[in-house]
């Protein structure tokens, strides 16, 4: 899913940092957990939500071992690029030095922030 058209609200994304951060395929009821503290959910209501990621496609429901288990059909990188990229041209006019210009002006960015960006920079410079 090399461009990826759909966005993902604030609870879907909770959800999908739950089946993201799981090594394997997890259940509903592992969601739930995971997501205890964050959101009082009933199970209902999150499989409501598993199912329009399912449709969205960032989600993929193996239904053949009798209880439903969900992998991620969209990994965190990809969606975080994608997300990232629409961020940009959304707000910043696709320029990442009119985003920073933008957060250093209004104090939201520090000097140290600014230094671990210039070392990273040069970091992927010498990589090349």
């Amino acid at each position: 899913m090399g461009n990826i058209p759909k966005k993902l609200g604030e609870a879907e994304l909770e959800i999908m940092q739950a089946v993201w951060n799981s090594e394997k395929p997890v259940t509903s009821n592992y969601i739930l957990r995971e997501l205890r503290g964050r959101r009082q959910w009933q199970l209902s209501t999150l499989m409501t939500s598993l199912t329009r990621l399912s449709d969205k496609e960032f989600v993929i429901c193996d239904r053949s071992t009798g209880s439903n288990l969900y992998t991620a059909a969209v990994s965190e990188n990809e969606y975080k690029a994608g997300a990232s990229r629409h961020f940009l041209e959304k707000l910043y006019n696709n320029s990442i030095q009119n985003m920073i210009a933008t957060l250093y002006s209004n104090k939201e960015i520090k000097n140290s922030d600014i230094e671990e960006l210039r070392s990273f920079l040069d970091q992927l410079e010498a990589e090349q």
